[in-house]
């Protein structure tokens, strides 16, 4: 795709501005590489993953053949405090539904083009967009796709927590005009995120909040949020397949929107800058049911990324038992700030460093910390195999049933093979310290989804986009329909 490949040079003067503290050097496109788009626009029906129709309260059976050399009555099973066994917290939350969270923030994970005109308006886009290859003029991309692995050498994309705006204008149209270059008002910021765009956010793991009700209407009586509060949600779920929200973000400082969330069943968990809890994952031994997370702005006019880093850093020197969630609240992002930040973060702490950062949206954690300390995991062995039966409870909204577990005592060198029951859809496993590691996806729709984007890179064969489609097969677990997937993406 013309404008999503990116740059091997690119002069300092140029990007002195927009990365005052980056080292990120982009490289030149040659002008004799043919455009990665159609020329005319691939017309594609929205897709959206069936949260609705989400498995609950799932029971799943795992089975290790085993060499004969293990002895199976020794093995212990446990959940570890995060993930994929990371060993700190990284959350992102960008509030007020701005346009920004999907053409960078979003963009800039998932190695899509980054917009570098700010003169005499900064220029964003839409899916309908990025699917039809119509961006603005002048655009770079970081390279790669921003991210971890899951410990066992699959990508694990970092995923944020974007704020909507039920009530509000997110129905804006989306103007293709592929090639048209007289002006960019197609390009200008939208009022707020389109509800495709969020669909995409979703569709690839990222969350969602609350956050301020229908503009306008008054925000200091109890009784009208929670009124909006519930309107919006229906809003949400008629607009996102079933998806209900379970988050708040506090707006403006307003506690009465903690007040009325403690009185609102469907919120689980909230976020605020001031009155708020610092989370310790690695001392965390129970729910986060209507608990009140910390996360600040870390703003510095002058040094933009130096409070973030800082307080990453100053994290990592300690001791991972001690460390504190790191929760960054953005509101508009860019190349300068946020996507520069996230490149930094992958190049030191995520796959293309030192792989130690899990990066969810706050539902995925709130998900896996309840399935950690309320799943029930039971064994039994007969002959050379042991047998996991797991018992994974759901709440309401539930939209992340995937957890890891640590298997002592056996090593990947003793396992002839595993098999897995079908309500598991993702599996991986590797060695892990004196034993084992496994991760479990029981999301009952990965296949369609993984489907959806081989379709997409079948129609438009960009580098993009089969870094999109293989991405989301490798999330399923070893079957005929995944070899068959491969295949179709050599």
């Amino acid at each position: 795709m013309r404008n999503m490949i990116s740059y091997k040079i690119i002069s300092f003067c140029t990007l002195s501005v927009l990365l005052i503290t980056s080292c990120v050097k982009f490289p030149e496109r040659p002008p004799e590489v043919p455009p990665e788009i159609p020329k005319e626009p691939v017309e594609e029906q929205v897709y959206i993953y069936d949260f609705g129709n989400e498995r609950q309260n799932i029971l799943a059976q795992i089975t290790i053949n085993t060499d004969g050399r293990v002895n199976l009555d020794q093995i212990t099973a446990e959940i570890p405090p995060l993930k994929y066994n990371k060993s700190w917290l990284f959350f992102l939350t960008q509030d007020d539904c701005h346009h920004a969270a999907f053409s960078y923030t979003w963009a800039a994970i998932h190695g899509k083009p980054l917009s570098t005109i700010t003169d005499p308006k900064e220029l964003y886009y839409d899916v309908g967009h990025l699917r039809a290859g119509d961006f603005p003029p002048d655009t770079i991309s970081l390279g790669k796709t921003l991210g971890s692995t899951d410990g066992t050498g699959k990508e694990v994309r970092f995923a944020f927590t974007t704020t909507l705006a039920p009530e509000n204008n997110m129905d804006a149209e989306t103007d293709v005009n592929v090639g048209f270059r007289e002006n960019y008002f197609r390009f200008y910021r939208k009022e707020h995120l389109t509800w495709d765009s969020v669909i995409e956010i979703v569709n690839t793991g990222n969350g969602i909040a609350f956050h301020n009700i229908k503009k306008g209407v008054e925000e200091n009586n109890i009784d009208t949020l929670l009124r909006h509060l519930s309107l919006s949600q229906e809003i949400i779920k008629k607009r996102l397949s079933g998806r209900g929200c379970k988050i708040l973000a506090e707006p403006d400082g307003n506690k009465l929107y903690l007040t009325a969330s403690m009185s609102y069943p469907p919120i689980k968990l909230m976020t605020a800058q001031a009155e708020a809890e610092k989370l310790y994952p690695f001392k965390e031994s129970g729910n986060l049911y209507k608990r009140v997370l910390e996360r600040k702005d870390y703003l510095d006019e002058k040094e933009p990324l130096k409070l973030i880093k800082d307080a990453v850093e100053n994290e990592m020197n300690k001791d991972k038992t001690d460390r504190s969630a790191i929760h960054w609240l953005v509101h508009r992002s860019d190349i300068s700030t946020t996507a520069n930040f996230l490149l930094w973060l992958n190049d030191n702490y995520g796959k293309d460093g030192d792989n130690s950062v899990w990066f969810p949206s706050l539902e995925e954690y709130y998900d896996y910390n309840y399935l950690r300390n309320n799943t029930t995991i039971q064994k039994s062995t007969e002959s050379n195999s042991y047998k996991l039966t797991l018992y994974m409870p759901t709440e309401q909204y539930f939209y992340f049933p995937s957890i890891t577990i640590n298997l002592k005592g056996i090593q990947a060198e003793n396992i002839i093979g595993i098999n897995t029951s079908s309500e598991i859809s993702g599996f991986s496993f590797a060695n892990y310290e004196d034993g084992i590691m496994m991760n479990i996806d029981c999301r009952k729709f990965l296949v369609e989804k993984a489907q959806y984007y081989v379709k997409l890179y079948e129609k438009n064969k960009s580098k993009s986009n089969h870094a999109d489609a293989l991405y989301h097969v490798n999330m399923l677990k070893d079957s005929e329909i995944k070899t068959g997937l491969i295949g179709r993406l050599k």
